[in-house]
């Protein structure tokens, strides 16, 4: 028995160890109003994640800095040859939108750990080795925070890499303990006319939502995402980032306001 635990630690090490989180650029940022992040908002996010003591990465969309330049530049998810000035565009105001949640989080006493997602992708894959580091580096108390970006694809193509697909391809590889969407509404509404909340789905039920597309995918890529991380045996949460204890009320498994898919 020993020499079977022995065997199986190294794929242990791997298993629901940690808690993923996407910061949504609704939330973060401004959506209204370019290249405005929302600090106050960080803080509080940052301030009510200090009591955790599990491993936590952070994902975060780009919002009205690097969604704004996206649809600016008509730049998209599928690779192909976007303008070069763009591209540089769209990728400076992704840096500088992680760096004002760097300082944030750092403001609030936390220790965030810049993970830039070409860190960990190469074309549009995961570097398995890579992505296996990351809850490495979580379990020192560091919080790894990457986000959404323009992502080199191989003969002069790009592409927008979302902070959403980067939730899919981390909780695939890393089977994390929860993976949260802050978004900034309360959860997955049957319709957007009624605003009737979905407590609870699971990948039986069918989603009827009425969301509203965006360059990158929207409330419809997120709700994909999370039925795929939930397939995996993953819970997904999702929550409105305007009250931030909701965030520590689904990692602590207290009262929870939103909607999980149940994994």
């Amino acid at each position: 028995m020993n020499s079977v635990i022995y065997f199986l630690k190294p794929f242990i090490a791997l298993i629901k160890i940690m808690i993923l989180i996407k910061l949504g650029g609704s939330i973060i940022t401004n959506k209204e109003k370019p290249l405005t992040p929302n600090r106050d908002l960080i803080r509080k996010i940052a301030s009510s994640l200090k009591n955790v003591d599990e491993p936590i990465v952070i994902i975060h969309g780009g919002g009205s800095f690097g969604h704004y330049w996206s649809v600016k530049y008509d730049m998209h998810t599928k690779p192909q040859k976007y303008s070069i000035k763009g591209v540089a565009t769209v990728k400076n105001s992704m840096v500088e939108l992680n760096s004002i949640v760097l300082e944030s989080f750092l403001e609030s006493g936390l220790k965030p750990y810049c993970l830039p997602p070409s860190d960990f992708m190469i074309g549009d894959k995961p570097l398995t080795k890579k992505v296996e580091e990351i809850p490495k580096i979580a379990k020192t108390g560091l919080i790894p925070i990457s986000y959404g970006d323009a992502m080199w694809f191989g003969k002069n193509k790009f592409y927008i890499l979302s902070g959403d697909r980067i939730m899919g391809v981390l909780a695939k590889l890393l089977r994390p303990r929860l993976a949260i969407f802050v978004t900034n509404v309360d959860g997955v509404y049957s319709d957007m006319k009624s605003k009737r909340l979905l407590s609870e789905i699971t990948t039986e039920m069918p989603i009827t939502s009425e969301v509203t597309m965006d360059v990158t995918g929207g409330m419809s890529r997120k709700i994909k995402e999370a039925f795929n991380i939930s397939k995996g045996g993953t819970d997904v949460f999702f929550v409105n980032g305007k009250v931030p204890k909701r965030i520590t009320n689904a990692i602590n498994g207290k009262s929870f306001e939103g909607t999980i898919f149940r994994g």
